[in-house]
């Protein structure tokens, strides 16, 4: 450890097919006392359910096995500890097969499993408190293939007070990943509720691996060394202090604005980030530069938490086809959405004749034309695109249908079709998300360590009372006359994410002066009309003071969202990219100033 007063966690996994050269990295610089991994998204979830219905001893990423099977004894000998949801939906089994490789090599590694977040046996008695969807308000789904709740970091802290050497956990906040080794280390109590805070904004901020690293940074070409890019390590003391940094003599970028963009990342409501182990106001959160690739990390503060676990459940709701195709040539983009929209409009005629249904949804996107810029796009006409076929339909076979009738548009329709991008598209079952939220006195967790196989006691009484949540805002900013614009990346970063079908973008300002003049051209308003071609829903603001920051939830603008989704990007991770070419009014000097900044290649 650095110091008796202060430990160091790292994360060598955003999401599973994360770099498999990261955990090594983190190890051989002897950077960590725990090393954790994150792996589960929901589409994850739906994934893994189905390979241990194929085969019992699957259900969990491979990729954890595989990764730590060489490190194993340089883990034993350095000592660092091991928290990773690796357990997907066979959490024993992960444990198995890691504990085979811990004694085929001789090594005393204790390993322990938390339980308790799979409800799939319990789904019976979930109908019957008739549970509805946080969004839509629907029922229960009928063919459910996956349901976890997202415990929180009691269990994990109990396994390692037990002298677990690694815990493998099943659904969980990806916070509590960091937060669990923080309580054991320190103490902390479980109505420590600033320091609790504390511990769930440092696993906020290194769950996405390098995303706080200087990856996905909006002046990407500032960033050296993509290819040996810096995983992140927090250091973190007793009082809840904690400074984000990375290997030496790795690439990558530990700055406030790349810290930032990763804290305004997927947050929603700032002031009420709700976790099962405390509601976090993030809204006073400070970022200060700490040293060359250092920065330190001030301001959380925490409430009671609610009395109820977020449940996310996946169901079948028909099949999919995705296909995509080169289209070259003049008017590209008129003969690629011309072919698209044909292709579509003849197997809806082939369906009526074998009297089929119609799809369920039908999405064609023309990639290179510049369709999710809506009116502001496109500037010209590309003489190379790539026309992009998503569908959705109840049965298996009117996809199989629709597979093999895209082939005739390379002899039927319009020039320049040299083929199709990876073959002719197979039909795959289409998952869908359920969310919704179950007492937690129905949940119930447990460990396993070896013989022992004890329950872990749970706080379920919650006491949140939204009514006492005071979030920092700016008041009123003044501004100057405007006579000129520039667009918003001269004057702000901005990283952009999903709350299932909601899009998040959060926008940091550059330098202080300029936030008074984005606070009042990105109004909900005006963000709601840029994107008005893909929303269906309102826009939501909200202040971030502490990193001169706003943060924006676009109601209902991914198509569904996530694995709901056919649109080309069903997460909304490109819609930070849109809003930064948003025209930004300013008075003259600082537009010329603004104009000094080069946040692009060509700028």
């Amino acid at each position: 450890m650095v110091s008796p007063d202060t430990i160091r966690i790292g994360n060598a996994s955003a999401f599973w097919g994360d770099s498999q050269a990261a955990a090594a990295q983190l190890v051989r610089a002897r950077a960590v006392d725990f090393l954790t991994f994150d792996y589960l998204a929901e589409i994850t979830m739906s994934l893994l359910a189905g390979k241990k219905l194929k085969d019992p001893a699957a259900g969990y990423p491979p990729d954890f096995v595989q990764v730590l099977r060489p490190l194993l004894p340089a883990i034993q000998e350095q000592g660092i500890r091991v928290v990773a949801n690796a357990g997907g939906v066979n959490p024993l089994a992960c444990r198995d097969a890691l504990q085979a490789l811990v004694d085929e090599a001789g090594l005393s590694l204790r390993i322990a499993v938390v339980l308790g977040d799979d409800l799939m046996s319990q789904v019976e008695a979930l109908r019957a408190v008739d549970p509805r969807d946080m969004e839509t308000g629907e029922p229960l789904p009928e063919r459910l293939v996956s349901a976890n709740a997202y415990l929180g970091a009691a269990p994990i802290v109990a396994a390692l007070d037990r002298g677990a050497d690694i815990v493998i956990t099943g659904r969980c906040v990806d916070s509590a990943l960091a937060l669990a080794p923080l309580v054991h280390t320190f103490g902390w109590k479980w109505d420590d509720y600033d320091l609790l805070a504390a511990g769930c904004l440092a696993g906020h901020i290194i769950e996405c691996g390098t995303h706080c690293t200087g990856g996905n940074f909006t002046d990407w070409h500032r960033v050296p060394g993509f290819e040996n890019m810096g995983f992140p390590v927090i250091t973190c003391g007793a009082d809840g202090g904690f400074v984000v940094s990375k290997p030496p003599g790795t690439g990558g970028l530990v700055t406030p604005a790349t810290v930032g963009e990763q804290f305004v990342y997927e947050m929603g409501d700032p002031a009420r980030y709700i976790l099962p182990d405390v509601v976090c106001d993030f809204s006073r959160v400070r970022l200060d530069q700490d040293g060359p690739d250092r920065v330190r990390v001030s301001g959380a503060s925490g409430h009671p938490p609610t009395d109820t676990y977020k449940v996310c459940a996946t169901f079948l709701d028909g099949y999919r086809a995705d296909v995509a195709f080169l289209l070259m040539g003049m008017d590209a983009v008129a003969k690629g959405r011309r072919v698209g929209q044909a292709i579509i409009a003849k197997v809806r005629g082939m369906f009526q004749v074998l009297g089929f249904d119609d799809f369920q949804a039908a999405e064609v996107a023309v990639l290179g034309a510049e369709d999710s810029y809506g009116p502001r796009g496109p500037r010209g006409d590309s003489r190379e695109v790539t026309v992009r076929l998503s569908v959705r339909h109840p049965r298996k076979e009117a996809l199989g249908l629709f597979a093999r009738e895209i082939a005739q548009a390379g002899t039927a329709m319009a020039p320049g079709l040299t083929g199709l991008i990876g073959g002719r598209p197979h039909p795959t079952p289409a998952i869908r998300l359920f969310q919704f939220l179950m007492p937690k006195d129905r949940v119930a967790a447990e460990v396993v360590l070896g013989e022992e196989r004890w329950a872990v006691p749970l706080e379920t009484s919650g006491g949140f009372d939204p009514e006492i949540v005071q979030p920092a805002t700016y008041g009123a900013l003044e501004t100057d006359p405007c006579d000129a614009r520039v667009p918003l990346v001269r004057l702000a970063w901005a990283r952009s994410g999903d709350k299932g079908d909601h899009a998040n973008i959060g926008v940091i300002a550059r330098d202080p002066v300029y936030l008074p003049y984005l606070r009042a051209a990105l109004t909900p308003d005006a963000v709601r009309h840029w994107f008005d071609h893909l929303m269906d829903g309102e826009v939501v603001r909200w202040d971030l003071p502490g990193v001169r920051g706003l943060n924006f939830l676009l109601g209902q603008s991914l198509g569904g969202g996530g694995m709901a989704s056919l649109r080309p990007d069903p997460q909304g991770k490109a819609y930070a990219q849109i809003l930064l070419e948003m025209p930004v009014p300013l008075p003259a000097e600082l537009a010329a100033r603004a104009q000094q900044n080069a946040p692009t290649t060509d700028g």
